[in-house]
């Protein structure tokens, strides 16, 4: 018999079915036990009678995350969650599951196990609905990011992830040995991001890991890590980098609304809004402006500090009640040596930030495309010319003006779903002190 998903079952009352799946709960009373059996679709409840001897023994004696097969008939009875059980004629255990749980799957009543217990034993927590949800949407965002991405003419790249030069200072490097050379693992794809410019494909996306030797312990960095990229040619400012970013955004939180919306208010009690565009905009300059006022300050001069992204952000929530905001033209000397400078004043940088209730989601610059002021640029950052030979290679021979953006998807959907940990929405995390599972 084909197996029946448990979304399926009410197309199939009066009907017997066969339907697999993880014991989620068992409960006695008498001569009945009614069983809860989970798959990815949902749970039903399943119910057998003592007169059933065989199977009523099996289901009695079974732990608790077995994964069992059931055939029996679908039936409407209104007591029931969701409306409908399945009566079990017969019980197959797939795969029975040691007496003990590590961590409970089903935590209802009794608290929450604590994030680095539940790491440990990643793969039964997942089984949790909250965390079956987290990617299927994570699913609908990429496919959005995706199809938004074909939609608009841009052509998919996928970079190497084993480089010879550090795209930015080589202190968040990963090194590794490479046969007989030094080579460490990429922080980013933005040096072969701008080779596809200088190669005339105009407009380039990539969905990749990226690794970064960050000593970080808070919530929203890892040390290993997806992120979204594009780079477009032809800019003629910053703020076209932040058109298309806002666009992006609207197109993948319409699918995700769409498709997901009901599920993410029931579970996570969040709501999907679609934001209205333009976003938000400010520069850096009148961003520390609004903060001095707010009596927010931050020693370092040429960044925002996570406080003050929460209050940039809280105060345009408060003014226009919109949960994004772009922060243009930082200081040069907070960004990377390829950023493009102010042409009336070069301390400042053509690049912006994207937040996202309170959290930066995106970095994205317009980038300098000429050769000889791309190698000064280098030079005043005290790089070593010969270290970031091949990519100034690329310069050389023509390259478009161009610019690009770097979507975070994992602190994107923490703040979609209302988390506070960017380990909560990773399938499994990399952290300093975390290897396994």
């Amino acid at each position: 018999m084909d197996r029946t998903y448990i979304k399926d079952l009410k197309e199939n009352l009066g009907k017997q079915v066969n339907i697999k799946g993880f014991a989620e709960t068992i409960r006695k009373q008498g001569g009945i036990i009614f069983l809860v059996l989970r798959d990815i679709t949902g749970s039903i409840q399943t119910v057998v009678i003592k007169g059933n001897t065989e199977n009523f023994e099996k289901i009695a004696n079974l732990s608790l995350e077995s994964v069992i097969s059931i055939t029996g008939d679908a039936k409407e009875n209104s007591q029931a969650p969701g409306g409908i059980e399945v009566f079990i004629d017969t019980v197959e255990v797939l795969s029975a599951a040691q007496p003990e749980l590590p961590i409970p799957v089903n935590e209802k009543g009794e608290g929450e196990t604590n994030l680095d217990t539940r790491l440990d034993w990643r793969y039964l927590d997942l089984r949790k609905e909250e965390n079956v949800l987290i990617f299927k949407v994570w699913t609908t965002l990429e496919q959005a990011f995706i199809n938004y991405c074909i939609e608009n003419n841009f052509i998919q790249i996928h970079s190497p992830k084993t480089v010879i030069t550090s795209t930015e200072s080589g202190s968040e490097l990963f090194e590794i040995n490479y046969f007989d050379q030094k080579a460490y693992l990429a922080q980013s794809p933005q040096f072969y991001k701008q080779m596809a410019m200088a190669a005339g494909l105009e407009k380039v996306f990539e969905i990749g890991p990226v690794f970064r030797a960050n000593p970080s312990f808070t919530s929203r960095h890892d040390t290993e890590f997806t992120m979204y990229d594009i780079e477009m040619a032809y800019v003629e400012s910053v703020h076209d980098l932040l058109a298309e970013e806002e666009k992006m955004m609207v197109a993948i939180l319409t699918a995700i609304k769409e498709k997901h919306g009901e599920d993410i208010k029931k579970i996570f009690d969040q709501e999907v809004t679609i934001p209205t565009v333009p976003f938000p905009r400010i520069s850096f300059i009148e961003a520390k402006k609004v903060l001095a006022e707010l009596k927010v300050f931050n020693e370092k001069k040429d960044d925002l500090n996570p406080e003050e992204e929460r209050a940039i952000a809280q105060y345009f929530k408060d003014k226009e009640n919109h949960d994004f905001v772009f922060v243009y033209e930082y200081p040069a000397s907070g960004r990377a040596f390829y950023s493009m400078r102010d042409e009336k004043d070069p301390t400042i940088s053509k690049s912006f930030d994207l937040l996202y209730k309170g959290l930066e989601i995106t970095s994205g610059a317009q980038r300098e495309h000429r050769f000889d002021v791309l190698k000064k640029q280098i030079e005043e950052k005290g790089f070593d010319l010969k270290a970031f030979e091949g990519y100034l290679n690329f310069f050389k021979y023509g390259c478009p003006p161009h610019g690009g953006f770097a979507p975070g998807p994992s602190r994107f959907l923490m703040k979609i779903l209302g988390l506070t940990n960017v380990r909560e929405v990773t399938y499994v995390y990399r952290g300093v002190k975390r290897l396994t599972p």
